[in-house]
């Protein structure tokens, strides 16, 4: 099911690319927006979202008066915990990059489906403010049933990921342990000729 989400996403986002190289030679800002959401379940049973969103200027003019508003988040579901959903800045500088970032706890058990954040700003040589929309984030299970972690879970992630390096470096310690250490057998006919 994700699958084609991120298809879709790598789409778009290589369109955007392509669209901005086109915009490139003109002169003029061309603001490209980043949004991510990540779910942290706390001890206590709540889940906090972490929404980071980036906005990048891909033009090559300054945008002025840049304003982020996030309003995709309702109040009846989620609680700012930290932050808030929206942000202003006097300026964009061509190349540049700004970063926000704000924290909400979940309130309703659910399937989120957040919608893209909305960016504002102003370019000198127009009067009307420009807008731009960020990527929108994956569905988010807010407050889903887990099931919780078993005891060796651990231990299967560890051995997923570093398997063959432990098992190639075991080979080698059973080996040197081979040669250095004495034969039993031949230990045992040396002491029966002590006899």
């Amino acid at each position: 099911m994700e699958i084609p989400i991120a298809k879709s996403l790598i789409s778009a986002l290589i369109a955007l690319i392509l669209i901005s190289t086109s915009f490139a030679s003109t002169d003029v800002p061309f603001i490209v927006a980043h949004k991510k959401a990540a779910l942290t379940r706390l001890k206590s049973g709540a889940e906090r979202v972490s929404v980071s969103i980036d906005i990048y200027n891909q033009g090559s003019s300054t945008a002025y008066d840049v304003t982020l508003v996030d309003d995709s988040w309702p109040k009846d579901a989620f609680d700012v915990v930290s932050g808030n959903a929206s942000q202003s800045w006097e300026r964009l500088d061509a190349g540049g990059i700004l970063s926000h970032s704000f924290e909400l706890e979940g309130k309703v058990k659910g399937m989120f489906y957040g919608a893209p954040a909305m960016i504002t700003f102003r370019v000198p040589t127009k009067s009307a403010l420009q807008e731009s929309y960020s990527t929108p984030i994956l569905p988010l299970d807010v407050l889903a049933d887990r099931t919780p972690e078993k005891k060796f879970e651990w231990a299967k992630r560890l051995l997923a990921k570093y398997g063959s390096l432990i098992s190639v470096i075991s080979i080698i310690v059973l080996f040197v342990f081979l040669v250095a250490s004495p034969s039993k057998s031949g230990a045992a006919k040396g002491s029966k000729k002590k006899r």
